[in-house]
């Protein structure tokens, strides 16, 4: 495995009109690391994320993914196959779930790799049978997401994102919609995941997942990385009095 970063993001900023949100982000993400993005609301974090695979536009700076630059300044359609191409390559878990509603949870896992010719119809249900045994719905494959909780919801939606066998994984606050209950069998999947050495970049609030399943923690606070570190230095030993300030009141709270 390469040390090189897979993920590399360089001086960015994001305004939106006159709020600067993001004020110079540096940031390297390994192969097969797993970073959790950790900080107060309105912190900067889940656009970071966003703007990894373009979802959001940057203002200024450089976004590598896999050693080429994402942001590149393209014509319209060149843009558009350059974003397309990149995407297949990461996959991205939101926190409403973004399932299509008509299809049941087979059709939305098959549904991109045959679009997109990576796969047959049969190759596509094959490995998306395999993909819903592996995040616990093997039973669940011909229900319709109305038929199926937040949490098989949220299953299903990571099942979807593996069957383009990414080359890493952003999380959006996946679990932040879910009732206390169903949190767990989210995060089990997460951490199977990070077993596997994934690559996953995951922006979330719960501080005790953090600390069990990433490697690398970055705690953000008003669109800056304010510290950065292993979980157990980060957790135990803050170095800074936002961070400080910050995880007595998570803990406290």
């Amino acid at each position: 495995m390469s040390n090189d970063p897979i993920i590399r993001i360089k001086d960015l900023h994001k305004s939106f009109g006159p709020v600067e949100v993001l004020k110079g982000i540096d940031m390297d993400v390994a192969p097969g690391q797993i970073v959790a993005l950790i900080g107060p609301s309105g912190s900067g974090k889940s656009t970071l994320l966003r703007t990894i695979n373009q979802l959001e536009d940057v203002t200024s700076g450089e976004i590598f993914f896999d050693g080429a630059l994402v942001n590149r300044d393209l014509p319209h359609r060149q843009r558009e196959k350059h974003l397309n191409r990149l995407r297949q390559d990461i996959g991205m878990v939101f926190q409403h779930f973004n399932l299509f509603p008509h299809l049941t949870a087979i059709e939305n896992v098959t549904m991109a790799p045959v679009l997109l010719g990576r796969q047959t119809k049969t190759q596509a249900l094959a490995e998306a049978r395999a993909l819903l045994e592996k995040v616990g719905l093997s039973d669940r494959a011909d229900y319709y997401p109305s038929r199926l909780s937040g949490g098989q919801k949220q299953r299903v939606a990571i099942a979807r994102a593996l069957a383009m066998n990414p080359k890493a994984m952003l999380f959006d606050e996946v679990t932040s919609a879910l009732d206390p209950e169903l949190v767990g069998e989210v995060n089990k999947v997460m951490k199977q995941l990070a077993q596997e050495h994934m690559t996953m970049i995951i922006v979330t609030h719960e501080l005790r997942f953090a600390s069990d399943v990433a490697d690398h923690v970055v705690f953000m606070a008003d669109g800056v990385v304010v510290e950065e570190g292993p979980p157990d230095a980060l957790f135990r030993a803050p170095q800074h009095e936002r961070t400080k300030a910050f995880l007595q009141q998570v803990f406290e709270g």
